[in-house]
């Protein structure tokens, strides 16, 4: 019953805003307050781990927002001010334009995938995505190319190097129910994420059905000026300013792997923290591409000011997506499906990717889905004889698939690729659900070569 309860929430959303054509943030809304009524109703809906009444709804659903908007709010605008701003400065155009001259137009695609790899090895997806998305914005328009042709392959790397690898959240987090060590399992998911993000990286903007979608840049996400080449700033100040968010982020958690516990250790901590290393970026952007560049400091507030209304209804979207993935979870879906798969006759690898698939299908939650799926599985990992490491990457990679409309990454995507739901469902779900078949079939031949 609770399985179907999802399906038939998915089933409304879908048809609220591809018949009727509600609004992504009220109807994810109002699919969140039905949700939780059957849930109040039948007594599954908890509050703090106790019964929840349909007075607690509104509550649950405010905490589903506030904990999305904690996650993603700073990031993502603090992003779109630095993107806007790198835009309105020439400094995207001027990355841009060097690229495909080192490159040529024919390889940048390889170029987002490189550089959102190396990017994407530390950062979240959140935060690299709102970093690199102005470049491609930039890149679309300098080759005069399909939004995805540029855009899916540096999405698609970054959700393999989020979902696949330690330090991200969720294989972090499955290293420690497993007590494997985070170092290992980064080594060995290299060995799977790069081929396989590479490989969807590249064939996805090339299927026939992802070639029909031509989607616009959304309004105000670029600057509509093209600039001569005396106009834009220097490619050091450009570089510095897009890689010093990625430099002080990444030599953070490297930091944070290796160096001493201490003071430094904190300070680091604090600095490489998204929404820190973010909003001191945001400030260096401001001083090197406003006065030092001979631009006003109103100027440049224009900038950002119009970043923030650009982005005003993608971050609504969002935050409702929180809202529908918390009403899941407070419905007791998960503990439902722990129960069901625990007692499963198969092998730990496959168990526990099934067991994450299917969670994250329900709940739309990826971290929700590692830790529940972990749980289940740690028992089995000291008899079963398989690595440890490789137990945190088969449920890492369960983690990802099937991405949909309970997602609110979905929503990311969708908002700033400009996509209708049908198309995000076609160019995002598909891809997150191959890179998971992939990432399993990576992790069962290397089961045959790594010792427990």
């Amino acid at each position: 019953m609770p399985l179907f309860i999802v399906a038939l929430a998915v089933a409304l959303l879908l048809v609220l805003m591809t018949r009727f054509k509600l609004n992504g943030f009220v109807s994810l809304l109002v699919v969140s307050v039905l949700v939780a009524s059957w849930g109040a109703a039948t007594g599954m809906l908890t509050l703090e781990d106790k019964p929840a009444t349909i007075a607690d709804i509104p509550k649950i659903i405010g905490s589903g927002i506030g904990g999305q908007l904690e996650e993603t709010l700073a990031v993502i605008g603090l992003g779109a001010m630095i993107g806007r701003i790198l835009g309105d400065a020439g400094a995207a155009q001027r990355i841009a334009l060097r690229v495909v001259d080192v490159l040529g137009e024919k390889r940048v695609q390889w170029a987002m995938v490189i550089t959102s790899m190396l990017i994407g090895v530390t950062m979240f997806y959140e935060a690299a995505f709102v970093i690199v998305v102005p470049i491609a914005f930039t890149l679309v328009r300098a080759t005069r190319t399909n939004l995805l042709w540029v855009g899916l392959p540096m999405s698609i790397s970054l959700s393999t190097m989020h979902s696949f690898l330690p330090p991200h959240p969720g294989p972090t987090a499955a290293a420690g129910i497993y007590e494997a060590s985070p170092g290992l399992a980064l080594l060995y998911g290299l060995f799977i994420a790069v081929p396989a993000g590479a490989l969807v990286a590249m064939l996805w903007p090339r299927l026939a059905f992802v070639k029909k979608m031509n989607p616009s840049i959304p309004q105000g996400m670029i600057s509509d000026k093209q600039f001569e080449d005396h106009e834009m700033p220097s490619m050091g100040r450009s570089l510095l300013v897009a890689l010093l968010p990625v430099i002080m982020i990444a030599g953070a958690e490297i930091f944070i792997m290796v160096g001493p516990e201490g003071t430094l250790m904190k300070v680091v901590t604090f600095v490489g923290s998204p929404m820190v290393a973010l909003l001191i970026t945001l400030l260096v952007a401001i001083v090197v591409f406003g006065p030092m560049s001979g631009r006003p400091l109103a100027e440049v507030a224009t900038s950002m000011s119009e970043s923030a209304r650009a982005m005003a209804m993608i971050i609504m979207v969002i935050a409702a997506g929180g809202a529908f993935k918390e009403v899941l979870v407070s419905t007791g879906i998960a503990q439902y499906i722990a129960d069901m798969t625990s007692g499963w006759p198969v092998h730990p690898i496959i168990l526990v990717w099934v067991t994450a698939v299917i969670l994250r299908v329900a709940l739309g939650s990826a971290s929700v889905a590692v830790t529940t799926a972990a749980g289940i599985a740690a028992p089995l990992v000291a008899s079963s004889g398989v690595s440890p490491e490789l137990m945190v990457l088969a449920t890492a990679c369960g983690s990802i698939a099937v991405s949909h409309v309970n997602d609110p990454g979905f929503w990311m995507f969708k908002e700033y690729f400009n996509l209708s739901v049908m198309e995000t469902i076609r160019a995002r779900t598909t891809y997150t659900t191959v890179l998971s078949v992939l990432g399993l079939g990576g992790v069962l031949l290397l089961n045959l070569v790594v010792p427990a």
